[in-house]
């Protein structure tokens, strides 16, 4: 039995009620399954309203701080705060409210990130916001070419440590982050394609001072509603927009004029009240991750092997290239959790999967196939001897 086997063995027993084992779900980089005591969380969720009442927050706060610590022993980070919303967005937005954007209007990114970061820092540049997009290729001089658009009217740098369309990983943050330092530049990392698939020790990587978006929905199975922003412990942002969860200790002092107090805490740059269904079954499939000794190292270890054997499958079959092909051929080292195929039939190729019960994704000619750690060998050859099926159709 292969090392792939007997760890997706081992889980998807765990997983009935997703039917893993019976489905080829490749859209592990987007949302996994949940194990089935998730839904123990839900019911228990329900339990603690109907039996607390409004004396719930309790229970809820110490579902939380079970997630925020899994992401500090995740990233090895006892120190950092970890903010917890609803959506990477509103932590984004809030975050965004602390700079100085009236006096440093210029924001650096790249070229290689997600739709909710590029629409939003979009949008902003329509109100005067300089954005500005380095390509990230080519990687040899990436970092040279960040570094160089930093200057005294940058509010921030802002980028992915796993890019979302190539799988690629950012190999260039210490050295970002360095030179940002040196001139009281703050960077912001994103990481939903890094959490739980890529291990980041921020104390070796020199990133403690870094804030990091971190989504709850892909390979966390948290699902929904359980997103955080990491920030470092002796932040003092002033986030304009905020919330009445962001400092809980000034509710019963008398208004004044005086300037708005945040806690020095994890919530500084919170919203208001929630629904905490969602941290009820979270903390159920950390309990579930501890159990089967799913450690950052047996995740990534599971993630290259499979992505490894998804290529390896992929280039047997000779596909012409000019219909589909690898998008990067970088090492496994440089690759995330997911296989990136490009082919200018990918949203085709992905609708006539889906017919045939395969689970893959496209952005616009970017096919993507994801495994988790449920997914064995068989399903992996299975779901290519389907793409062989549709592309010799094309």
């Amino acid at each position: 039995m292969s090392d792939i086997d007997f760890l997706a063995n081992k889980l998807a027993p765990h997983y009935s009620r997703f039917r893993v084992s019976e489905r080829l779900l490749f859209t592990g980089h987007s949302h996994q399954a949940w194990p089935d005591v998730a839904r123990e969380g839900q019911i228990e969720y329900f339990d603690v309203c109907a039996r607390d009442v409004d004396n719930k927050w309790e229970a809820a706060f110490e579902k939380t701080d079970i997630l925020r610590n899994y992401l500090r022993d995740f990233y090895d980070d006892p120190d950092g705060f970890y903010c917890r919303e609803e959506s990477t967005h509103i932590l984004f937005v809030s975050w965004m409210s602390s700079l100085d954007l009236k006096n440093k209007p210029k924001i650096i990114s790249t070229d290689g990130e997600f739709h909710s970061l590029f629409r939003q820092l979009h949008r902003l540049e329509e109100e005067g916001l300089e954005f500005i997009q380095v390509p990230v290729n080519p990687d040899n001089t990436f970092a040279e070419r960040i570094i160089s658009e930093m200057d005294d009217r940058t509010s921030a740098v802002m980028l992915s440590r796993v890019y979302f369309e190539t799988s690629l990983i950012n190999t260039h943050l210490t050295e970002i982050a360095a030179a940002a330092r040196k001139q009281g530049i703050p960077v912001l990392i994103d990481d939903y394609h890094g959490t739980n698939v890529v291990p980041l020790s921020i104390r070796d990587a020199g990133l403690e001072d870094c804030f990091i978006l971190i989504g709850g929905y892909k390979y966390l199975q948290w699902g929904e509603a359980n997103c955080f922003l990491r920030f470092p412990k002796d932040c003092e942002y002033r986030p304009a927009i905020t919330g009445w969860f962001a400092s809980f200790s000034t509710l019963d002092k008398p208004r004044t004029d005086d300037p708005v107090e945040y806690d020095h805490d994890n919530q500084r740059f919170a919203s208001g009240t929630y629904d905490p269904s969602s941290q009820f079954r979270a903390a159920k499939v950390v309990e579930f991750f501890r159990e089967q000794g799913l450690t950052p190292e047996v995740l990534r270890s599971q993630y290259k092997v499979q992505v490894d054997l998804l290529r390896k499958q992929f280039l047997s079959r000779n596909f012409d290239a000019s219909v589909i092909r690898l998008t990067h051929k970088e090492p496994l080292e440089r690759n995330g959790g997911f296989l990136s195929l490009t082919s200018p039939h990918a949203r085709d190729i992905r609708a006539q999967l889906m017919e045939d019960g395969v689970f893959t994704d496209a952005r616009g000619e970017i096919l993507r196939f994801g495994p988790a750690p449920y997914i064995t060998t068989s399903q992996i050859e299975q779901a290519m001897n389907a793409l062989e099926k549709v592309v010799g159709g094309i």
